[in-house]
């Protein structure tokens, strides 16, 4: 019974999202009233007010502020990522890299790998917030893809590296809900990725054009996923959640082109023309590996924090030299001021800031509703719950990432929503934090695959209206197989 009660709240955000159409912000407003209600002590066990040894109004205040604390961490890593993506926009380096790509090749499979995979993982890792899908799925329809297809495409080819997306967001987001290593945590998520990646990357491959894939059309494929894989699993070990999709994605791409132009597959790319639309970019990399890899840097970097505490019960801590958002600012100005493009920044700050409201909220709310299920028992009952499918939960770990995915749109919003359910369930069942952890993380991001929300936009942006079931087939069975075999790879990871 508790259990059941304890879910009321993230059903009611599912029917509000799914079943209602409603959008994150009204659907978690929904989810968290009813979290409210249940919280009072007035319904079922949960009582929030005995955190503060039953004072209900320092309860809330303590809720309130971790809360607060969380989304404006995360936030600073979002804003900055939001201006990234307006700027270069802006000065339309967006549209140079992209049709840099196209130019290369007539070869529609490997046309797919450069857009859909190589520029969509880079964006991923650079914007995240559905830009892969928005720039790469029209692109692909104006060259001829048809636009079930071309979605379809952009889908798949970004999903693996969207636990690292807009910097690192989703997993940085899970670093701030726990007590894990940085770097840890990212490798444990990027090796998920890096052993099953290579199902989305030949479904892509496969969709790519109609017939049968010829030998030529696998070796492109197993070369694009080692180039990426490699330095993408490096980036994870070495630095961290911010880099593995950017700076894998760029390595890969530009280990890729210079074999496809070596056997005479492709045509000439000027690389030196595109180095002022790479320059923040690049220098986003060299701020990250710098302070990452250089361990007095870091930590001199990391002494600088910002602590508060309250009520005993509540606390926060946040290093702004360090933060990821702090260097992508920096690598953002440096690289602006290098280019001479400083004139564009206000412009490209404004119209984040414009979209920066709604995400905030939304941000907000899913934050509120997730320290008042933890903190008033709600997550430990479900964990409880979890706890007794016994062997099976480690298979059906990934599941639960997916179906946070698809209710919020958003691989963040589903970490936020249940990471601190796969901490517990851990603990009930005496498994490796880390890797269950790891596993929520696996699981949200290949739920971009079949999220509402992405397949509605990404459809929108070639003119597909009222068909979106169509992409959603194609993309559909891919996930499902890709989740299954990530949990059989928890199961792996927990027997070693």
């Amino acid at each position: 019974m508790p259990a059941l009660l304890a879910a009321h709240p993230l059903v009611c955000v599912l029917i509000g999202m799914v079943g209602l159409h409603l959008s994150a912000l009204t659907a978690g407003l929904a989810g968290l009233a009813v979290a409210g209600v249940f919280t009072m002590g007035f319904i079922g066990p949960f009582d929030l007010a005995t955190t503060t040894g039953g004072q209900l109004l320092p309860a809330i205040q303590g809720t309130l502020a971790e809360a607060l604390h969380s989304t404006s961490t995360i936030i600073w890593i979002i804003f900055p990522a939001l201006v990234l993506d307006a700027f270069q926009r802006g000065v339309g380096a967006v549209g140079r890299l992209r049709d840099a790509l196209a130019g290369l090749t007539t070869n529609r499979r490997v046309q797919a790998i450069l857009i859909a995979w190589f520029f969509g993982l880079f964006m991923e890792g650079a914007a995240g917030f559905g830009t892969p899908v928005a720039l790469a799925a029209p692109l692909l329809y104006g060259m001829g893809y048809p636009p079930v297809r071309a979605v379809a495409l952009a889908l798949l080819g970004h999903a693996a590296g969207v636990s690292f997306g807009a910097i690192g967001t989703p997993t940085l987001a899970q670093l701030e809900l726990t007590c894990l290593d940085a770097q840890q945590l990212a490798f444990q998520v990027a090796l998920f990725h890096a052993c099953l990646g290579w199902l989305l990357l030949f479904a892509m491959v496969r969709l790519a054009d109609i017939g049968p894939m010829r030998r030529a059309d696998w070796g492109w494929a197993v070369l694009a996923g080692a180039v990426f894989f490699v330095p993408f699993l490096a980036f994870a070990f070495l630095a961290g959640p911010e880099l593995p999709s950017m700076a894998g994605a760029v390595v890969g791409l530009v280990v890729f082109v210079g074999i496809l132009q070596r056997t005479g597959s492709a045509g000439g790319l000027n690389a030196k023309e595109l180095v002022a639309d790479l320059a923040p970019y690049l220098m986003i990399v060299a701020l990250i590996l710098l302070t990452r890899l250089i361990g007095p840097l870091a930590e001199i970097l990391r002494t600088a924090t910002l602590d508060w505490r309250l009520y005993d019960h509540f606390s926060g801590s946040f290093a702004p030299l360090y933060h990821p958002g702090t260097l992508l600012w920096g690598g953002l100005i440096i690289g602006a001021l290098m280019t001479g493009r400083l004139s564009n920044l206000p412009g490209a700050t404004w119209s984040a800031l414009q979209r920066l409201v709604t995400v905030t909220l939304a941000l907000l709310v899913m934050l509120t509703l997730s320290r008042l299920m933890v903190q008033s028992g709600m997550i430990t009952a479900l964990a409880e719950a979890a706890a007794s499918t016994g062997p099976a939960w480690p298979i059906l770990s990934p599941m639960v990432g997916v179906l946070g995915t698809f209710i919020t749109g958003s691989a963040t919003a589903s970490n936020i929503l249940f990471t601190d359910l796969q901490v517990q369930a851990a603990g009930a069942l005496g498994l490796s934090t880390l890797i269950m952890v790891a596993a929520q993380g696996f699981g949200s991001a290949i739920g971009n695959t079949i999220a509402p929300h992405n397949i509605i936009a990404g459809a929108a942006t070639v003119g597909l209206v009222g068909k979106e079931g169509s992409v959603l087939r194609q993309t559909a069975l891919v996930c499902a197989v890709y989740t299954l075999l990530g949990g059989v790879g928890v199961m792996v990871a927990l027997a070693l």
